[in-house]
């Protein structure tokens, strides 16, 4: 698949298809029952998939920062936590 297809491919993943696909590699991967090959071939994959992951909530916190004004119209930016994070 050329790059430019791949990458068009990427950004149409949803986060949380990304994050189900990542989920269900580590399950293969925790197994035990993948040849070599396919680990590596999976850990590939997942690699890819937790930089879409992150892409995509570096993107999302961008938003909500964007979107946070304070009284007087001018944007206040804040740390974005989420849940389960201390």
């Amino acid at each position: 698949m050329p790059a430019k297809a791949k990458k068009a491919a990427d950004a149409d993943i949803t986060f949380e298809g990304a994050a189900e696909k990542l989920e269900s590699i580590v399950e293969a991967m925790e197994s035990e029952e993948l040849p070599l090959e396919k680990l590596l071939v999976q850990y590939e994959e997942g690699t890819k998939l937790v930089k879409i992951c992150e892409s995509k909530l570096q993107a999302a916190e961008k938003r909500i920062t964007q979107l946070e004004e304070n009284l007087e119209g001018e944007l206040a930016t804040r740390p974005v936590t989420l849940e389960g994070e201390d």
